[in-house]
């Protein structure tokens, strides 16, 4: 398993924005072959920061398999406007290798 962090800083004016269209756009990264789970946070701090963890099968899940198909385009469409800076990652889970 692979989990996707992606840090989003959304733009002025724009976080109740980006937090609509997460959800419009949420089902499309859900349902994708290969997502385990989806979970997107919102900063107490900074609420014009969110934070977005994908477990995924395998990193080809997301990076061939959702980022090479139609669904990563309509994700990007609808969210896309509302932030100017993604910071994604991809780790594993110490603790979930340990097990």
């Amino acid at each position: 398993m692979v989990i996707e962090v992606a840090v989003f800083t959304v733009k002025d004016g724009h976080a109740e924005l980006f937090a609509d269209a997460y959800a419009q756009a949420r089902e499309l990264l859900a349902s994708s072959p290969g997502c385990r789970s989806v979970r997107m946070t919102r900063g107490v701090e900074n609420p014009d920061r969110f934070l977005l963890l994908v477990e995924w099968d395998t990193l080809e899940a997301h990076t061939e398999g959702f980022r090479g198909g139609e669904r990563f385009a309509r994700w990007r469409a609808l969210i896309g406007p509302h932030f100017d800076v993604a910071d994604v990652q991809h780790v594993t889970d110490l603790d979930a290798a340990r097990a």
